[in-house]
């Protein structure tokens, strides 16, 4: 570990100092998150799901500064998307749980809409909070664990920059990636096409299902993560798929138990999974989360006390190790939890303000280190969100705070817990990014907040205008992650949240740890659908094909081991930019679908093809001497 640290060099070497936090670069990073702020929250409440912006905006950054501006700096465009990056990260935390306050106000009219100012001021404090709390983890994970945690998409988003940066077949291999990756997004959920999701329930064993999201970024995701990490995702969703299911199906027969409405042996996989199997696999990830955070316990308190030892001290830190200072941190970190407590609007009392900054710092933890894992898209935010609500909505009903009062509580501590593990999985792939390719992390660390704030206040008016749209719970916007988390609160507060589930999946996680499997991933992939893990299990056999065959020199074997990495990389971005084109037009109602007329099969077929591109790229791209 220290050694890998010790050698690694990054491409602007600490000495040397360029054109990084610029006004170019702030202000474009400020217009792509709210752009991609916006972009997101619309996607998320349509289907539950947002795309990670880091690598379009770095790629959208490009495209500007060095094609328009006729400029040249790595670290501006590193500038840009870590600016624009925030806005994804803290509309996919406020998406997953205000929602809620919108549904109860249309349920019952005695219920006020959350106020505009109160959505702001929740939001803003979350996406700052999150950063802050990243601060003083930034050496534990990013800088000790260079070579362990693998970071899929700031080391994606790295490739795509120096591949901007150095041209070449570097920079072909990526855009290559690229744009096969856009086109196929745009066939598959665009045009609709085929489906991007394929699904079959299995009828000799009832209750059971295998299916697989056909896509271009988790095929890269596998890849950069390996076949280790992707093999513990997908033992956690056969658990979840071929064992809990059919089990219920089995010896629940015709019996109806709650949150179902209808006899386990006439439910379908999806509501088996999303009624049962979601939540045990929360109560996985909570217990996952806590595990991890134990193990990490020793390396975070070095770090803290390495960091305490600096205080005051500013000289003798090389540019690339320069960072906010912790007591800094610590200092805005109780100003912010203190303004939630104090701001009128914001109906959070100073025990809830206590709870934010405990379970804010401890997912803070978390999140960062599974993205260091699996990656922002497979960061299970709503299941850390889950638990949360679990924890503080048990803790307000015991304090006497019920009613529609204690929800909303629950709610906004729920809001600012999301928007904070999503903020700081974030900035850690950003920070990733930052010391592949060089930057100075203080300026990261800044820009962050900014791209926070920039969001936070944009974030209202998105919620506004898509609830007087349509109205959250409709079929335009089904809010899934939100409906979820108000059932979650109305249960804990009503008395009848199926806590066996939760407990269920405590213990799975527990056995789990005591086998030895490294528990995080095995959980994810419990709570997220097995569509997400077999395309990022097909992307790690590749990568453990390419370890494992014989080549004619280790030269080669790292060439091509390397190509796919960067043609990887480029299938993340490309997806990504068409997503988030995606997610436009479907704002402005343009429709180009073909209801997927070659069905699951050809699904598979451009799957298949798919993967025997990308490999063909892997192979045929020698470097010449």
């Amino acid at each position: 570990m220290d050694n890998s640290k010790q050698s690694f060099k990054p491409y602007i070497p600490a000495d040397k100092v360029v054109p990084e936090f610029t006004a170019t670069s702030i202000i474009l990073g400020i217009i792509l998150a709210v752009v991609f702020g916006a972009a997101n929250a619309y996607l998320g409440l349509r289907v539950g799901m947002t795309v990670s912006a880091s690598i379009p905006a770095a790629v959208i950054s490009m495209g500007v500064i060095r094609v328009i501006l006729r400029k040249n700096s790595i670290l501006e465009n590193n500038m840009v998307q870590t600016i624009g990056s925030a806005g994804e990260s803290l509309a996919a935390g406020a998406i997953f749980t205000l929602p809620a306050l919108f549904m109860w106000a249309a349920e019952d009219s005695s219920v006020a809409t959350p106020s505009f100012l109160m959505i702001t001021c929740v939001s803003v404090c979350g996406g700052l909070l999150g950063t802050l709390f990243m601060i003083p983890l930034r050496t534990a994970l990013i800088v000790e664990e260079h070579g362990v945690l693998p970071f899929p998409e700031g080391t994606a988003c790295a490739e795509v920059l120096l591949a901007g940066e150095e041209g070449g077949d570097k920079s072909k291999l990526v855009f290559s990636g690229l744009g096969i990756a856009a086109i196929y997004k745009f066939i598959a959920d665009g045009i609709c096409l085929f489906p991007s999701e394929v699904d079959w329930s299995i009828k000799k064993y009832p209750g059971s299902g295998i299916g697989m999201d056909v896509l271009p970024a988790l095929v890269g995701v596998g890849y950069i993560c390996g076949a280790r990490v992707a093999s513990y995702m997908l033992g956690g969703a056969v658990l979840g798929w071929f064992v809990i299911m059919p089990m219920l199906v089995l010896v629940g027969g015709d019996a109806v138990m709650y949150p179902a409405t209808e006899p386990f042996n006439t439910l379908d996989t999806w509501t088996l999974w999303g009624s049962f199997v979601r939540y045990i696999g929360a109560g996985a990830v909570a217990a996952g989360g806590i595990l991890s955070l134990i193990k990490s316990l020793p390396l975070i308190i070095s770090t803290f006390a390495k960091a305490m030892k600096g205080f005051g001290k500013t000289g003798g830190v090389s540019r690339t190790e320069k960072t906010i200072s912790l007591p800094l941190a610590m200092i805005g970190a109780v100003i912010i939890a203190l303004l939630l407590w104090i701001i009128p609007s914001v109906p959070v009392s100073l025990l809830a303000a206590v709870i934010i900054v405990i379970f804010g710092f401890f997912f803070a933890t978390v999140s960062a280190r599974m993205v260091g894992l699996v990656g922002s898209s497979n960061n299970p935010v709503s299941g850390m969100a889950i638990a949360t609500l679990l924890i503080s909505t048990v803790i307000l009903k015991a304090t006497g705070n019920t009613g529609m009062a204690g929800m909303t509580t629950a709610i906004c501590i729920g809001t600012v817990i999301c928007i904070v593990a999503a903020m700081a999985g974030d900035t850690s792939q950003d920070l990733k990014t930052g010391y592949i390719v060089g930057a100075t992390p203080f300026n990261q660390q800044v820009g962050e907040l900014i791209g926070a704030v920039a969001a936070g206040l944009a974030i209202a008016g998105v919620l506004y205008l898509l609830n007087a749209a349509w109205g959250y719970g409709s079929s335009q916007i089904p809010a899934p992650q939100a409906t979820l988390m108000k059932m979650v609160v109305e249960g804990v507060m009503g008395g009848n949240l199926p806590w066996g589930l939760v407990f269920t999946g405590v213990f799975i996680a527990i056995a789990v740890e005591i086998i030895g499997i490294p528990v995080l991933p095995f959980a994810i992939g419990l709570y997220l659908p097995i569509h997400l893990s077999t395309p990022i299990m097909v992307g790690g056999l590749i990568r453990l094909w390419i370890d494992k065959r014989k080549f004619a020199s280790e030269d080669r074997r790292k060439e091509v081991a390397d190509n796919g990495v960067l043609f990887s990389s480029g299938m993340i971005a490309g997806e990504g930019l068409v997503g988030i084109l995606l997610a436009l037009f479907a704002v402005f109602g343009i429709d180009m679908s073909l209801n997927g007329k070659l069905g699951n099969w050809g699904g598979v077929a451009f799957f298949i093809v798919l993967v025997a591109i990308m490999l063909w790229f892997m192979f045929g791209n020698k470097q010449k001497k």
